[in-house]
C-alpha cells in the first residue's frame, strides 16, 4: 500500500530507478544546475545539481553513482 501512495522508505529497485532517471537528466536536460526544495518530515531538504564543482569543493567530496 505505500507504494502506491508514495510514502515509506524506496525499495532497492526504486533507488535504482531513480538514479537511472537522475543520470538520464543530467545527461539529456541539466543546462548548467537545478536548484530543487522539498519537504519532509524533518524538514526542508535542498537539493543543488551543477554541471560545474562549487568554488571551493573537490570532487574527493561526492559518491559516484
Amino acid at each position: 500500500m505505500d507504494e502506491v501512495r508514495g510514502e515509506g522508505p524506496l525499495s532497492d529497485a526504486e533507488v535504482q530507478q531513480m538514479k537511472d532517471l537522475l543520470r538520464r537528466y543530467c545527461a539529456h536536460d541539466l543546462d548548467q544546475w537545478e536548484a530543487l526544495q522539498t519537504e519532509t518530515p524533518y524538514g526542508p531538504v535542498y537539493l543543488f545539481m551543477a554541471n560545474a564543482l562549487p568554488q571551493g569543493w573537490e570532487p574527493e567530496m561526492f559518491r559516484a553513482f
